[in-house]
């Protein structure tokens, strides 16, 4: 995720790494070469044959940034509730570790044991969403939240993170079976299991359904030739100036374009994706200060001004 950088206007403006003008680049210098060369073989075989007049992009113009800004509203929509249901992951995570710590009774060896566990399950879960997310086989990462069987176990799960969470109930079912959680406050502890089960499942419906393609492709056409066949429509009436407004006109149109693509799907590792590993680490460091441990790993802060 892009981190903004506030009363920055100038820095913001020449902003590149992944901005839109970085990803519709190839296709605004392709549009401007056209517009170039359309007044220049104008002035030389005088192309009255294929003056279109401004009339029919005008006509076009509107319904298409209506268009365009029903899709982007949707594209936002799936960004937004993928932020939310994260947001929701740390505060589920916290509350758990919380109940953890003080609903189980006892302050023996094994008991503080068992809060541990639990509290580093959850950090487990919060990694292993993310891996599943991402489709990120990198499973090692679990290490040090798991012991070695566990995360054998886990590894051997068709969704890793539901293994995660089987491990989590399980531990709550030892904890009552040796009496460090009344059988009462089982419910109290088990509905934050099924909070993360909804998380899960929430962002998987996002992740695997993705806007229609038939939607996306329309625009994409639609934007496409309508910023190919512009040129055409301005060089009788502007002259010289018809690059200079083409490539404006052609910037806000595949600039809207290329914003819907680079938010639909909120969960991958693009500049405008969610920060996952950034959320991910946050839990874990919150948890594990919950705990009192101090060899906490760093924050991971923007790169390049890019959260990861």
């Amino acid at each position: 995720m892009i981190v903004p950088r506030p009363n920055q206007f100038l820095a913001v403006l020449l902003h590149w790494h992944g901005s839109a003008l970085a990803a519709i680049g190839p296709a605004l210098v392709g549009v401007a070469v056209v517009a170039f060369v359309l007044p220049l073989v104008n002035g030389q075989w005088s192309l009255e044959a294929i003056d279109l007049t401004p009339t029919p992009f005008t006509l076009l113009g509107l319904p298409l940034s209506i268009f365009l800004g029903f899709r982007n509203n949707a594209c936002y929509d799936r960004w937004w509730e993928a932020r939310k249901l994260w947001g929701a992951l740390v505060n589920t995570s916290r509350s758990l570790a919380r109940q953890a710590r003080h609903v189980l009774r006892g302050q023996d060896e094994a008991t503080a044991r068992l809060r541990r566990e639990l509290t580093l399950g959850v950090v487990a879960f919060a990694h292993a969403l993310r891996l599943h997310l991402r489709q990120q086989d990198r499973w090692d990462e679990l290490a040090p939240f798991l012991t070695e069987g566990e995360l054998a176990r886990v590894k051997a799960c068709r969704n890793r993170p539901q293994g995660v969470v089987d491990l989590l109930s399980a531990r709550l079912r030892q904890a009552v079976d040796s009496g460090a959680l009344d059988p009462l406050h089982l419910p109290l502890l088990d509905q934050q299991l099924v909070a993360l089960t909804d998380i899960q499942g929430a962002c998987e419906r996002i992740k695997n359904t993705p806007v229609p393609v038939t939607y996306s492709e329309l625009t994409h056409h639609i934007v496409g030739l309508y910023v190919l066949f512009l040129p055409f429509g301005l060089f009788h009436t502007l002259g010289a100036m018809t690059p200079v407004v083409t490539v404006i006109v052609a910037y806000c149109f595949l600039g809207l374009d290329a914003v819907g693509s680079q938010i639909e799907n909120p969960f991958e590792e693009d500049p405008n994706d969610l920060p996952l590993a950034q959320l991910a680490r946050l839990i874990e460091n919150d948890l594990r200060s919950m705990m009192g441990d101090g060899d906490l790993r760093p924050d991971i802060t923007a790169h390049r001004g890019i959260l990861l």
